[in-house]
């Protein structure tokens, strides 16, 4: 995953770059020294983004379409989600080679952790309407668990965060548009 990978293809494909620096929207221009103090995000843009965590909550609950599954999907992770229970190889694995929850989503349990927007904090001092995150904490939150985690780190509420900006094996991301 390269940095600006949603500002990148928004432009590519015409829309409006979601991310700043400095007043900056291409990537390539960026300073990336303490620039987890600096990335701003316009909410009004229609590029792409990282999704709130309420958003990728939302998702992986399969909005109002799933019951109140523990994985996205379903209660049996098996059916939904590599993690280290049924990954017998390291690593990833294809998308959508389980099944997906009620919103035809794939992969939110399991396989790889994915970024938020937010930096993490408690829901007490959230808003509950639009909520997108606490102040910067230089941590963003991570959500779905990987495919060597237990299945308790993979279940819809469960929550996890790292330092802005970390590459590892088990992150990825997945991208969202605002809808206005």
């Amino acid at each position: 995953m390269e940095r600006g990978t949603c500002n990148l293809r928004s432009a590519h494909e015409g829309l409006t770059p979601v991310y700043s620096v400095d007043d900056e929207t291409d990537p390539n221009e960026w300073s990336y020294d303490g620039m987890e103090n600096k990335l701003v995000c316009d909410w009004d843009a229609d590029g792409y983004r990282l999704p709130t965590e309420a958003e990728w909550e939302y998702a992986a609950r399969g909005a109002t379409n799933d019951p109140d599954y523990l994985y996205s999907g379903s209660n049996d992770l098996n059916e939904v989600g590599w993690f280290d229970g049924n990954n017998t190889t390291d690593g990833t694995k294809p998308v959508g080679t389980k099944l997906p929850n009620g919103l035809g989503i794939y992969d939110m349990s399991g396989n790889v952790w994915e970024w938020c927007w937010d930096f993490p904090g408690s829901y007490d001092y959230t808003p509950q309407v639009d909520p997108t995150g606490a102040e910067g904490s230089g941590y963003r939150v991570l959500r779905g668990g990987h495919w060597n985690n237990y299945a308790s780190d993979c279940t819809v509420s469960f929550r996890h965060s790292y330092y802005d900006f970390t590459e590892c094996y088990s992150y990825g991301m997945r991208v969202c548009r605002s809808i206005r």
